[in-house]
């Protein structure tokens, strides 16, 4: 006879207990700025893009920004399921479920400030059934529909009784298909071969290991964050081993960083964008210095290259924290920078027109570009929250001994 419960996973698993109080703090507060994200919407709507910073020559702005993090972040969030299911290891599987929902979330709350920014939303039906396959962008509205489906059947396999022995090849299923949307996303700009800034194969690796780092980076911090409210142990052993993968993550994503910047001073024609980025940039040079390789880096290296790294978990909190915070500096300076380097429309030609050839392009991100990105990730969060409240995603124990109980396997055969 099977069992009654419907939800059953290898260790008991529960919904978040969090303080009433602050939780539905934390929820109105969530839909406050998801309602001003939506006010701005329809202010740009009916004024047109002429009320924010964008201009003929910047035309990915703010929310773009946040878009494209949330997009790559969503792909890395599904790290702990991939280890767990594609690589056996075992003791993350309590985990897999938080780290499927992350993904979703975030890949939801990047498409949606997508889908407002680009404008006329109204016209979505007619761009999802008349493809230019010549296009990356109509490649990536597979990539994304597909991902959401492979992860959906991925939770179901984990938390639906008798469908855990397809776990394996659902997982294995998701992990390619995360893999090929992140090349995609990271492709969007590889081949744009017009932007100094972008024209490089390495466009698509380079993407692939930031998601590794901003995706675990997300994940660390819902679960500090959760348990710290639920008022929940965790096994310090395992908060050591993720932190030394953060550490790998963050080190193989600063490598591609660096050779993607030696290729380019390689080659004379990006020698100009090199020097602007790098030298004479201003506000890019200095977000990517400071925000970027500093904070967003070599500070969390440092901060979790210590052994004893597990029992501070304030310390891999805030760590987490300066992952994403650099990884917003990444995407600012790759698609803002990006695009303020001029054209080179003519090599080895001087531009005598007055129609902003050969200039700097400015750019300033308006209110409503900024309430657009704050409340993608608004809707993000609220998707998380609500998720964490309604559906036993959480496990019930991540202590020391949650992992050595035997009695929290679960049967073969549920009865």
């Amino acid at each position: 006879m099977l069992a009654t419960p419907s939800l059953i996973m290898t260790a008991p698993m529960r919904q978040l207990s969090p303080d009433a109080r602050s939780y539905y703090g934390l929820l109105g507060l969530l839909a406050v700025i998801a309602l001003f994200g939506i006010g701005a919407v329809a202010y740009m709507e009916h004024h047109g893009h002429i009320v924010t910073g964008m201009n003929n020559q910047i035309v990915w702005g703010l929310p773009h920004v946040f878009a494209v993090f949330l997009v790559v972040a969503a792909s890395g969030a599904l790290n702990v399921a991939s280890m767990a299911s594609v690589f056996g290891k075992t003791e993350l599987k309590p985990l897999a479920p938080l780290s499927g929902v992350l993904s979703l979330a975030l890949l939801l709350g990047g498409l949606i400030v997508l889908l407002l920014d680009l404008g006329r939303p109204d016209r979505l039906i007619i761009a999802m059934t008349h493809f230019n396959f010549k296009s990356i962008f109509a490649w990536n509205i597979f990539l994304y529909s597909g991902f959401v489906g492979l992860v959906v059947a991925y939770l179901w396999t984990q938390m639906e009784v008798g469908m855990g022995r397809y776990t394996p090849m659902a997982g294995m299923a998701a992990f390619l298909w995360r893999m090929a949307l992140t090349t995609g996303t990271g492709s969007i700009f590889g081949f744009l071969v017009a932007r100094q800034a972008y024209d490089s194969a390495l466009m698509a690796p380079l993407f692939v290991a930031l998601s590794l780092s901003y995706g675990m980076a997300v994940f660390l911090l819902v679960l500090i964050v959760s348990c710290n409210a639920d008022s929940r142990a965790i096994d310090d052993g395992l908060l050591s081993r993720m932190a030394r993968l953060q550490v790998i993550f963050i080190a193989a994503a600063l490598y591609f960083v660096l050779v993607y910047h030696l290729t380019n001073l390689y080659f004379t024609k990006h020698h100009g964008f090199e020097r602007f980025l790098l030298l004479d940039g201003g506000i890019y040079t200095l977000i990517f210095w400071v925000g970027q390789i500093l904070l967003g880096s070599v500070l969390p290296m440092l901060m979790l290259g210590t052994k004893d790294v597990g029992g501070r978990r304030s310390r891999l909190k805030w760590a987490s924290a300066l992952v994403i915070l650099g990884g917003f500096a990444q995407m600012y300076v790759t698609i803002i920078g990006g695009q303020a380097y001029p054209l080179i429309l003519f090599p080895g030609s001087q531009i005598t027109s007055s129609f902003s050839d050969g200039v700097i392009n400015l750019y300033s991100p308006s209110l409503p570009e900024w309430l657009l990105g704050l409340g993608g990730l608004s809707v993000t969060g609220l998707i998380i929250a609500l998720t964490l409240k309604l559906l036993p995603v959480l496990p019930a124990r991540l202590d020391e001994h949650a992992f050595r109980d035997t009695s929290l396997k679960r049967p073969e055969n549920a009865s």
